[in-house]
């Protein structure tokens, strides 16, 4: 079977699956009254969202672990890299949303709890790659053109970018289906990258991750029936980073990933500026997809906008690879 058949499949098992199990799964979260604590300083028009189940991300990570496992065994060949790294991550996030539930607020773990864990994760996923064979301390430039070794400088930029990417995606979670909707755009580009390199291991866990997003969207889209919580948007963002890393893409990150940098980008400007001038914002709220929704537009407005640009972001990516 041909490398794209592997990622075709995998796509297909895990949409399936996360869509037959999902009708089963959102019941028995509203008989365990496992709902979604809102912000009080969020957008008003949220506050209805109340207790919408949460922790969807459970069966996202389930059905993609199984999904690689099964194609894996077809294909003769499985990476646990990115398989451990979306589950590290995805933990983190589990065990975050299992805290906001149980304190029945919008809090869990404290920030630099939560920075400390994902650190000490992304040291160890790094060091994993600089030390692999198949990954090393090699980036691909864009505008070069080809690989280039960064030596030293592989470990901390590494770092940084699994650390911000998994923050960045998490961030990226607060509008129904924009996380589920965007991830599944970006990592279309890193699969169809990692079928150029005939890394069909790679493509296979790629093909899952966007099987179980788009799955997820017939579920969560607005109005949602059940949210992700960070177990699944933590866990996506450590699983775009792997299939990043895995294919030496990490600095395409910036332009596939453009509205996760956007997202983040606008809350670090937002909270510098409001220390340095005393109280001053540049946007009516952050991250900036709330911006958008307190100027007027819609949620699916600013869903549908962000999804198309996501889609601009990857085809503007392949003009570098």
């Amino acid at each position: 079977m041909d490398n794209y058949k592997y990622a075709a499949l995998s796509m297909i098992i895990a949409f399936i699956g996360v869509y037959f199990v999902m009708p089963f799964y959102i019941p028995f979260l509203r008989k365990m009254k496992l709902g979604q604590e809102i912000r009080e300083e969020g957008p008003k028009s949220h506050m209805k969202k109340a207790g919408t189940p949460t922790m969807g991300g459970v069966v996202l990570l389930v059905i993609l672990v199984l999904t690689v496992l099964l194609c894996g065994i077809i294909l003769r060949d499985v990476k646990a890299y990115p398989i451990l790294m979306a589950l590290a991550f995805g933990g983190i996030g589990f065990y975050d949303d299992l805290m906001k539930i149980i304190h029945k607020e919008n809090l869990g773990l404290r920030a630099w709890q939560k920075m400390v864990l994902q650190i000490g994760f992304a040291i160890l996923f790094a060091l994993w790659a600089s030390f692999s064979p198949d990954i090393g301390t090699r980036m691909f430039v864009p505008f070069l053109g080809q690989n280039v070794d960064f030596g030293f400088w592989y470990l901390p930029f590494t770092i940084f970018a699994i650390v911000a990417m998994v923050n960045a995606v998490n961030l990226t979670d607060g509008l129904d289906g924009l996380c589920a909707g965007v991830t599944g755009i970006v990592v279309l580009f890193f699969t169809i990258a990692s079928l150029f390199m005939d890394a069909s291991a790679v493509a296979t866990f790629g093909g899952a991750v966007m099987g179980v997003c788009f799955g997820f969207l017939r579920y969560n889209s607005n109005p949602a029936n059940i949210f992700m919580g960070d177990t699944g948007s933590m866990g996506l963002g450590g699983a775009v980073t792997a299939i990043a890393i895995l294919t030496r893409l990490q600095l395409f990150l910036l332009i596939a990933g453009s509205i996760y940098v956007v997202e983040a980008l606008s809350v670090v400007l937002q909270v510098s500026y409001f220390k340095i001038t005393g109280g001053k914002r540049i946007f009516a709220m952050t991250p900036i997809h709330h911006h958008f929704e307190l100027k007027g537009w819609s949620e699916t407005r600013v869903v549908t906008v962000f999804w198309m640009a996501s889609a601009f972001s990857v085809a503007a990516a392949f003009l570098f690879l």
